[in-house]
């Protein structure tokens, strides 16, 4: 066999061929669009109102059900959003006759899978199990959504999870830039609200058990059936599940409509010290069922669709500005809405606004080129038969085309619709879809640096990133001394664990020794072995709690650490060297004034048990950062914390939400006196400090 294969690339290289022959001069003609074999739909309403809809595959023995209601999002009790979430994740952690544990094991036991999501409209449970077992599939299924029990430990597990994703996501400016676009098109329709860690925590038992008795019924649901059952099979397995069960969803009066914005304006959401702009511009669009939609789709992917379309080339191809920029259409069961996104160095995104801008100016004025048109729908056309290759593909694309009350032909006839668009209702749509001037527009970045370029593009609203109003003026927040607590300045060690990644990587104490004649606070850090090694101490003037020395030495990856300076009538004066990510430390003389009431920032651990704690208070402190050799501004806001648990114990706790300085970082200080710092994470990044003794 080897000889011959040696023959045969013998053979061909002996065969001349051309660089004609090889690379023709044209491409060829695209293939006549081949139809696909999408199986038909069976569809019968069963007698509690129920809609089952079956699509059979019998090429493998699996099967996909999505059971759908409208039980979204939009459906959240205002101030308790993120409530159909959480009925969500909950519908699989018990029954009267099944822990968690077990519906786990149970569907897991026999290779299958059960989950539930929620969306803006819809919430739904999806099954995935081989053909065998759709019996023990259906047995579960019909357990969970009729009869959940919302068990409240695993409620306060859930909640604890939300608040955690959601302090991560909140970390992300992309995540906040895209919270404040939903909440400036859609203003006060439930489309533009989003959970928050007051709503997650206002969410009671009594609420989900309300929520899925209310909107988890049968009448309206929409029950998608695809692989290998024959609709005999799916019709006795749904009325052994769900038989008996009956009701439809309570009414609701219809959100009204988002009110239709006048003009376009830019909200630049202050983030002090970002080194980085986030923009998301765009405006609301049609229902689901509008004809110009399919016309809309391929403007769009024209427009930011992908790698090849104009706002990734340009951005990112040709003016190096960012690793992408993207356009999509997003669809409701009511109003959907378009977007563009950008995110680069914060000196390019005034160019970059300039630039996404330019490019919609020409995709609503001018004609699409015909090679560029014909390469666009070709590409959307050409790989939507990968969305239904599988029977979960299938049950997710027809459920999805029916919750959105598209018609029974709309995924046979999807590419047809598609390949019929012409480049003339392509700029059609444009104009139609992308309101040019009534934009919002959604910049996140440091407002300093920002300002100033963005009124020269559109008018300029600013806000922090709670959404309050700022000015001009509090881009630069004055600081004094604050009033300390001395009753919290004790002496006392305490002992904290460093999680990298939830991980145990390393260890770090602190002790502070307060006398009447000298108070002196010591730090030993480790992570990773020894790759990480920090040794600090502070020294403070017992009278006033003013710095007057610190003394640092470590090493990071080999790379010294080593701060020596000294604080004295409005004066500071050193030596520092820091590591550098270019692997050579980098040395400074420190020798100038600061205001007085400034704080090292190797004080801090002291200083913020120490501050007037209570929640809703703000405080701005000057703080000079030693390593650097400068004073910067920071802000501490102060909220309820709640119980925090750690291995040291439980603590009721104020939560410290600190901006300004190099990494945005959240404290958890308890409230009783003394107040100790039980728990630091910091915010984007995977490290987590917890009070271990």
């Amino acid at each position: 066999m080897k000889a011959l294969a040696l023959l045969l690339l013998a053979g061909t290289s002996a065969v001349p061929l051309s660089a004609q022959d090889s690379f023709p001069p044209k491409p060829p003609a695209p293939a006549p669009l081949a139809p696909v074999r999408f199986p038909p739909f069976q569809q019968v309403t069963l007698p509690n109102g129920m809609t089952l809809l079956v699509v059979e595959n019998h090429e493998q023995p699996v099967v996909s059900v999505n059971l759908s209601f409208p039980a979204g999002s939009l459906y959240d009790p205002a101030g308790k959003e993120g409530t159909a979430e959480l009925v969500a994740t909950l519908l699989t952690k018990g029954t009267p006759t099944r822990s968690a544990d077990q519906l786990a094991a149970t569907i897991e036991g026999v290779g299958g899978s059960l989950g539930a999501s929620s969306g803006d409209d819809f919430l739904t449970v999806s099954a995935g199990v081989l053909s065998d077992h759709a019996d023990l599939t259906f047995d579960l299924l019909g357990d969970v959504v009729r009869r959940a029990t919302f068990p409240t430990d695993e409620l306060e597990l859930a909640r604890t999870q939300a608040l955690s994703s959601l302090a991560l996501a909140l970390s992300q400016p992309g995540t906040v830039a895209d919270r404040f676009f939903r909440r400036d098109i859609y203003g006060r329709h439930p489309y533009g609200r989003s959970p928050t860690e007051a709503s997650y925590k206002a969410i009671t038992q009594v609420d989900v058990k309300g929520f899925a008795a209310r909107r988890l019924r049968p009448g309206g649901a929409l029950l998608v059936i695809a692989g290998d059952l024959t609709l005999a099979q799916a019709r006795a397995l749904a009325t052994k599940a769900f038989g008996g069960w009956t009701g439809t969803p309570a009414a609701v009066v219809p959100p009204a409509p988002p009110m239709a914005r006048g003009a376009t304006e830019i909200l630049l959401v202050h983030r002090p010290a970002s080194v980085q702009a986030n923009i998301v511009l765009g405006n609301t669009t049609f229902g689901p069922t509008d004809p110009s939609y399919y016309a809309a789709r391929v403007v769009t992917q024209a427009l930011g669709g992908g790698a090849d379309a104009r706002l990734f080339l340009i951005l990112r191809e040709q003016k190096s500005w960012t690793y992408g920029s993207y356009a999509g259409l997003d669809r409701h069961r009511g109003m959907g809405n378009w977007s563009a996104t950008f995110e680069g160095r914060t000196e390019v995104a005034d160019s970059a606004l300039r630039e996404m801008l330019h490019q919609i100016d020409r995709i609503r004025t001018e004609v699409i080129p015909d090679s560029e048109f014909n390469n666009t729908k070709g590409r959307l056309i050409g790989s939507f038969p990968l969305s239904i290759e599988t029977p979960d593909q299938v049950a997710s694309s027809v459920a999805n085309a029916r919750l959105l009350g598209l018609g029974s032909d709309y995924v046979r006839l999807y590419r047809e619709r598609l390949a019929a668009v012409t480049a003339i209702q392509a700029r059609a749509a444009a104009i139609r879809t992308y309101r040019r001037n009534a934009l919002s527009i959604i910049v996140v970045g440091d407002g300093e640096q920002l300002y100033d370029r963005l009124k020269a593009i559109a008018p300029v609203r600013m806000v922090d990133v709670d959404g309050k109003a700022l000015t001009l003026a509090d881009l630069h927040p004055k600081a004094g001394a604050p009033s300390l607590d001395r009753a919290q300045i004790v002496s006392h060690a305490d002992s904290f664990e460093v999680l990298v990644q939830g991980n145990v990587m390393g260890a770090m104490t602190g002790a502070l020794q307060a006398g009447t004649d000298s108070v002196t606070y010591t730090e030993r850090t480790t992570i990773a072995g020894g790759t990480v090694q920090q040794n600090t101490t502070v020294r403070f003037n017992p009278g006033d709690l003013s710095v007057t020395a610190v003394d640092q030495t470590g090493s990071v990856q080999g790379q010294a650490s080593d701060i020596h300076i000294t604080y004295a009538a409005g004066h500071v004066k050193g030596r520092a060297t820091t590591p550098q990510q270019n692997g050579s430390p980098q040395t400074i003389q420190i020798d100038t004034t600061i205001a007085a009431g400034t704080y090292d920032d190797n004080a801090l651990a002291v200083i913020f048990p120490a501050l007037p704690l209570a929640a809703g208070q703000t405080f701005n402190l000057n703080v000079f950062e030693s390593g650097k050799g400068q004073v910067k501004v920071i802000q501490v806001k102060v909220s309820d914390g709640g119980t925090v648990i750690v291995p040291a114990g439980s603590f009721d706790s104020f939560k410290l939400d600190v901006t300004g300085g190099q990494v945005p970082t959240t404290f958890y200080v308890s409230k009783a006196t003394p107040r100790r710092i039980v728990k630091i994470e910091l915010v984007g990044a995977p490290f987590v400090f917890q009070l271990v003794k």
